[in-house]
Protein backbone atom coordinates (compact mmCIF):
# COMPACT_ATOMS: atom_id res chain seq x y z
CA UNK A 1 0.00 0.00 0.00
CA UNK A 2 1.35 3.78 -0.70
CA UNK A 3 -0.55 6.61 0.33
CA UNK A 4 1.35 10.33 -0.39
CA UNK A 5 -0.26 13.43 1.16
CA UNK A 6 0.53 16.65 0.19
CA UNK A 7 0.71 19.40 3.72
CA UNK A 8 -3.18 20.30 3.56
CA UNK A 9 -3.85 16.62 3.53
CA UNK A 10 -4.75 15.95 -0.16
CA UNK A 11 -4.21 12.46 -1.40
CA UNK A 12 -1.89 13.10 -4.52
CA UNK A 13 -1.36 9.16 -4.62
CA UNK A 14 -2.91 6.18 -3.26
CA UNK A 15 -2.62 2.37 -4.04
CA UNK A 16 -4.38 -0.25 -1.93
CA UNK A 17 -2.96 -3.26 -3.84
CA UNK A 18 -0.50 -4.87 -6.30
CA UNK A 19 -3.36 -5.83 -9.03
CA UNK A 20 -6.71 -5.23 -8.59
CA UNK A 21 -7.19 -8.25 -11.10
CA UNK A 22 -6.14 -10.51 -7.75
CA UNK A 23 -7.30 -8.42 -5.18
CA UNK A 24 -9.82 -5.55 -4.55
CA UNK A 25 -9.35 -5.15 -1.27
CA UNK A 26 -7.84 -1.46 -0.68
CA UNK A 27 -4.85 -2.23 1.95
CA UNK A 28 -4.12 1.93 2.06
CA UNK A 29 -7.47 2.58 3.83
CA UNK A 30 -9.55 -0.90 5.14
CA UNK A 31 -6.39 -2.84 6.18
CA UNK A 32 -5.42 -2.40 10.15
CA UNK A 33 -1.88 -3.44 10.45
CA UNK A 34 0.69 -2.74 13.18
CA UNK A 35 2.72 0.01 12.27
CA UNK A 36 5.85 -1.86 14.39
CA UNK A 37 8.54 0.60 15.25
CA UNK A 38 6.96 3.36 12.80
CA UNK A 39 4.70 4.21 15.92
CA UNK A 40 7.59 5.22 18.32
CA UNK A 41 7.61 8.98 17.33
CA UNK A 42 4.11 9.33 19.00
CA UNK A 43 5.98 8.01 22.17
CA UNK A 44 8.75 10.47 21.20
CA UNK A 45 6.76 13.22 20.88
CA UNK A 46 5.28 12.43 24.35
CA UNK A 47 8.39 13.00 26.23
CA UNK A 48 9.18 15.67 24.17
CA UNK A 49 6.25 17.73 25.56
CA UNK A 50 7.14 15.93 29.53
CA UNK A 51 10.74 18.00 28.87
CA UNK A 52 13.29 15.63 27.59
CA UNK A 53 15.64 16.52 24.27
CA UNK A 54 17.45 14.71 21.82
CA UNK A 55 20.60 14.78 23.97
CA UNK A 56 18.87 13.39 27.12
CA UNK A 57 20.92 10.23 28.07
CA UNK A 58 18.75 7.48 28.64
CA UNK A 59 19.95 3.58 29.76
CA UNK A 60 19.19 0.61 26.91
CA UNK A 61 18.68 -2.31 29.50
CA UNK A 62 16.54 -5.15 29.84
CA UNK A 63 13.17 -4.49 31.27
CA UNK A 64 10.20 -6.15 32.38
CA UNK A 65 7.06 -4.81 32.87
CA UNK A 66 4.21 -7.28 34.18
CA UNK A 67 6.34 -10.60 32.95
CA UNK A 68 7.01 -8.81 29.69
CA UNK A 69 10.03 -8.23 28.60
CA UNK A 70 10.82 -6.29 25.23
CA UNK A 71 13.95 -7.23 23.45
CA UNK A 72 15.94 -5.42 20.76
CA UNK A 73 17.16 -6.42 17.74
CA UNK A 74 19.88 -9.23 18.21
CA UNK A 75 19.34 -8.91 22.29
CA UNK A 76 21.97 -6.58 22.60
CA UNK A 77 21.66 -3.32 24.77
CA UNK A 78 24.09 0.02 24.44
CA UNK A 79 23.98 1.18 27.83
CA UNK A 80 23.71 5.48 28.19
CA UNK A 81 22.80 6.38 24.48
CA UNK A 82 21.19 9.55 23.43
CA UNK A 83 16.99 9.86 22.56
CA UNK A 84 18.04 10.71 19.46
CA UNK A 85 20.54 7.59 18.52
CA UNK A 86 17.85 5.30 20.64
CA UNK A 87 14.80 6.48 17.85
CA UNK A 88 17.70 6.44 15.02
CA UNK A 89 18.34 3.10 15.83
CA UNK A 90 15.15 2.16 16.80
CA UNK A 91 15.86 0.74 20.45
CA UNK A 92 12.70 -1.27 21.68
CA UNK A 93 13.68 -0.74 25.21
CA UNK A 94 14.21 2.72 25.47
CA UNK A 95 10.77 3.56 23.73
CA UNK A 96 8.80 0.82 26.26
CA UNK A 97 10.29 2.66 29.26
CA UNK A 98 10.07 6.36 27.97
CA UNK A 99 6.21 4.90 27.32
CA UNK A 100 5.86 4.23 30.96
CA UNK A 101 7.10 7.69 32.17
CA UNK A 102 4.93 9.56 29.97
CA UNK A 103 2.09 7.26 30.68
CA UNK A 104 0.24 5.31 28.41
CA UNK A 105 -2.95 6.80 28.40
CA UNK A 106 -0.83 10.31 27.43
CA UNK A 107 0.80 8.67 24.46
CA UNK A 108 -2.54 7.65 23.31
CA UNK A 109 -4.11 10.66 23.36
CA UNK A 110 -0.71 11.88 21.55
CA UNK A 111 -2.11 9.37 19.28
CA UNK A 112 -5.10 10.77 18.80
CA UNK A 113 -4.00 14.50 18.30
CA UNK A 114 -2.29 13.32 15.38
CA UNK A 115 -5.40 11.64 13.52
CA UNK A 116 -5.27 8.10 14.60
CA UNK A 117 -8.24 7.04 15.09
CA UNK A 118 -8.50 3.17 15.60
CA UNK A 119 -9.23 1.57 19.07
CA UNK A 120 -5.68 1.67 20.62
CA UNK A 121 -5.02 -1.11 23.27
CA UNK A 122 -3.59 0.93 26.05
CA UNK A 123 -0.86 -1.32 27.60
CA UNK A 124 2.94 -1.58 27.74
CA UNK A 125 3.22 -2.75 24.46
CA UNK A 126 1.25 0.08 22.76
CA UNK A 127 4.88 1.60 22.25
CA UNK A 128 6.29 -0.92 19.87
CA UNK A 129 3.26 -0.15 17.47
CA UNK A 130 1.44 -3.64 18.34
CA UNK A 131 -2.26 -1.62 18.34
CA UNK A 132 -3.67 -2.26 14.39
CA UNK A 133 -3.88 1.46 12.59
CA UNK A 134 -4.61 2.18 8.69
CA UNK A 135 -1.88 3.50 6.38
CA UNK A 136 -3.82 6.00 5.81
CA UNK A 137 -4.16 6.93 9.52
CA UNK A 138 -0.24 6.64 9.90
CA UNK A 139 0.36 8.91 6.53
CA UNK A 140 -1.75 11.30 8.19
CA UNK A 141 -0.09 11.54 11.32
CA UNK A 142 3.21 12.24 9.47
CA UNK A 143 1.56 14.41 7.98
CA UNK A 144 1.42 16.58 10.89
CA UNK A 145 5.25 16.35 10.98
CA UNK A 146 5.70 17.95 7.71
CA UNK A 147 2.77 20.38 8.25
CA UNK A 148 4.53 22.29 11.28
CA UNK A 149 2.20 20.65 13.62
CA UNK A 150 -1.14 21.75 12.42
CA UNK A 151 -4.25 19.57 12.14
CA UNK A 152 -4.70 18.02 8.33
CA UNK A 153 -7.73 15.55 7.40
CA UNK A 154 -6.62 13.27 4.44
CA UNK A 155 -8.93 13.82 1.70
CA UNK A 156 -9.41 13.03 -2.18
CA UNK A 157 -11.71 15.27 -3.74
CA UNK A 158 -11.56 19.02 -3.14
CA UNK A 159 -14.56 20.01 -5.36
CA UNK A 160 -16.95 18.34 -7.91
CA UNK A 161 -18.37 20.64 -10.95
CA UNK A 162 -19.91 20.08 -14.26
CA UNK A 163 -18.56 21.35 -17.80
CA UNK A 164 -20.38 24.08 -17.59
CA UNK A 165 -18.65 24.99 -14.07
CA UNK A 166 -21.46 24.18 -11.72
CA UNK A 167 -19.65 23.48 -8.64
CA UNK A 168 -22.06 20.17 -7.85
CA UNK A 169 -19.38 19.31 -4.64
CA UNK A 170 -17.18 21.40 -2.74
CA UNK A 171 -15.30 20.34 0.47
CA UNK A 172 -15.90 22.07 3.30
CA UNK A 173 -12.83 24.69 4.32
CA UNK A 174 -11.48 23.54 7.40
CA UNK A 175 -8.93 25.72 9.45
CA UNK A 176 -6.25 24.01 10.53
CA UNK A 177 -5.01 23.85 14.38
CA UNK A 178 -1.88 23.72 16.24
CA UNK A 179 -1.96 19.78 17.80
CA UNK A 180 1.99 19.40 18.35
CA UNK A 181 3.76 22.77 19.59
CA UNK A 182 5.91 23.93 16.54
CA UNK A 183 9.36 23.54 18.83
CA UNK A 184 8.88 19.85 19.21
CA UNK A 185 7.71 18.96 15.74
CA UNK A 186 10.84 20.76 14.64
CA UNK A 187 12.69 18.77 17.53
CA UNK A 188 11.23 15.57 16.25
CA UNK A 189 12.06 16.25 12.68
CA UNK A 190 15.47 17.14 13.35
CA UNK A 191 15.85 12.99 15.02
CA UNK A 192 13.85 11.50 12.54
CA UNK A 193 16.67 13.25 10.23
CA UNK A 194 19.16 11.36 12.06
CA UNK A 195 17.40 7.93 11.29
CA UNK A 196 18.15 8.39 7.94
CA UNK A 197 21.48 9.84 8.12
CA UNK A 198 22.90 7.50 10.76
CA UNK A 199 20.39 5.21 11.87
CA UNK A 200 17.83 2.11 10.70
CA UNK A 201 16.66 3.89 7.31
CA UNK A 202 20.02 4.55 6.12
CA UNK A 203 19.20 3.29 2.60
CA UNK A 204 15.90 5.42 2.16
CA UNK A 205 17.89 8.73 2.78
CA UNK A 206 17.75 11.66 0.00
CA UNK A 207 21.08 12.93 -1.11
CA UNK A 208 20.17 16.20 -1.77
CA UNK A 209 16.71 16.69 -0.26
CA UNK A 210 16.09 17.50 3.67
CA UNK A 211 13.99 14.39 4.92
CA UNK A 212 12.64 12.62 7.82
CA UNK A 213 11.55 8.51 8.37
CA UNK A 214 11.11 6.00 10.49
CA UNK A 215 10.90 2.48 9.63
CA UNK A 216 8.73 0.27 11.16
CA UNK A 217 8.49 -3.86 10.99
CA UNK A 218 6.91 -6.31 12.78
CA UNK A 219 6.95 -10.33 12.17
CA UNK A 220 9.54 -11.08 9.90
Amino acid sequence: GVVVLDRNGGIHALVGGRAWSRSQFNRAVRAHRQPGSAFKPVVYLGALEGGATPDTIVQDRPITIGGWSPRNNGDTYAGAITLRHALAHSVNTIAVALQQDVGTRRVAAMARRLGITSALREDASLALGTSEVTLIELTGAYGVLANGGMSLTPHVIRRVRTDGGQVLHARPVSRPVEVVATAHVATMNDMLHATLTIGSGRRASFSDHPAGGKTGTTQD
